[in-house]
């Protein structure tokens, strides 16, 4: 059986893991409260994730959208110390418009001199869907932070104060955990909102990493089993209560430049990403930005992405930090 595993907090604020259905109806894992410990377990038994939450019978029902509706719904993956939990993500992955490919083809064509980020686009159309065994060319990758940065349902996306602009990314996310040995075991794939700063990437884009630096959320439950080839849902922004923006959102490989797989072997080719008992979410890209045309988010938009087979979408409303003074002080 594939399941949806989904954490949250009872009314009294202890931890519970709940593995869900395709129907929607999820029951209590006895086994253990959070993800981290049930992939644990998984690895030690050498089972799937499925097969470690039924090791025991499964417990009584638990009524994710009423949970939801309390705020009781955190964040499908955490780690016990946030400093072993990386955020990271691969960019330009995407196959994006047919118009947007014939323009870059037919100016590479006449000979026109292509952005860096273009070349880096076509290199990935013509070399980032590997055969079986061989290494594809690699992506563009990103680093966002630790497990600080991660956001859980509901909770507000908060730029900085020095921001200059707070815009979605809808994507899907792999997590992984570590394995005593080094191995990375792919848990599964969560919607997601990478949530990037585009002014400041676009005003330089040896920037970028600076636009990254950014918190991310994650949608209510983690899926595991394969992803669609076809991941087709919407990403919409809903400013005082009414859709000030939408678009359709793809996503999985029939819409990607790039295997998953391939994007997984440059992530964890480097040996300090192997590093046992690490978390790591992984964010594969997206095609569909408002920014990109022309939209301007300010604080209180709330972002909804939503796609099947996920049964809940990812929502977070758009906040910004109070202003806080550097100050560095010499020893």
């Amino acid at each position: 059986m594939v399941f949806r595993f989904v954490q949250l907090k009872t009314g009294d604020g202890e931890r519970r893991l709940a593995a869900v259905d395709d129907g929607g109806h999820a029951r209590r894992v006895m086994v253990a409260d959070t993800l981290y410990d049930l992939a644990q377990a998984a690895i030690s038994a050498n089972a799937t994730l499925a097969e470690a939450a039924q090791a025991r019978e499964l417990g009584e029902d638990i009524n994710i959208l009423s949970a939801l509706t309390e705020g009781r719904v955190l964040a499908p993956i955490d780690h016990p110390d946030t400093a072993h939990l990386l955020l990271t993500g691969t960019g330009l992955t995407h196959l994006g418009s047919a118009e947007g490919r014939d323009k870059m083809h037919k100016a590479a064509q006449a000979g026109e001199q292509l952005t860096d980020s273009m070349r880096m686009f076509l290199m990935g159309v013509e070399g980032g869907k590997p055969s079986p065994g061989q290494e594809g060319v690699q992506p563009e990758w990103f680093y966002k932070g630790d497990g600080q940065q991660l956001v859980g349902p509901g909770q507000p996306l908060t730029s900085p104060a020095f921001a200059k602009d707070g815009g979605e990314e809808p994507e899907i996310a792999g997590v992984y955990l570590i394995g005593p040995n080094g191995t990375p075991h792919r848990l599964g794939f969560c919607l997601a909102n990478e949530f990037s700063d585009h002014v400041i990437e676009r005003g330089n884009y040896l920037w970028l990493a600076h636009s990254k630096l950014r918190q991310a959320a994650l949608g209510p439950e983690l899926l595991t089993g394969p992803l669609p080839e076809d991941v087709r849902g919407a990403s919409r922004i809903l400013r005082d209560g009414s859709v000030a923006w939408e678009k359709p959102f793809l996503s999985g490989e029939a819409n990607m430049s790039h295997t998953i797989a391939n994007l997984e072997h440059h992530h964890f080719k480097y040996d300090l990403f192997r590093r046992p008992g690490d978390v790591h979410v992984h964010f594969f890209g997206t095609a569909t930005l408002s920014f990109s045309e022309g939209f301007q988010t300010k604080v209180g938009d709330v972002f909804e992405i939503e796609a099947a087979p996920f049964l809940y979408p990812v929502r977070n409303s758009l906040g910004q930090a109070a202003e806080r003074p550097v100050a560095v002080r010499a020893l």
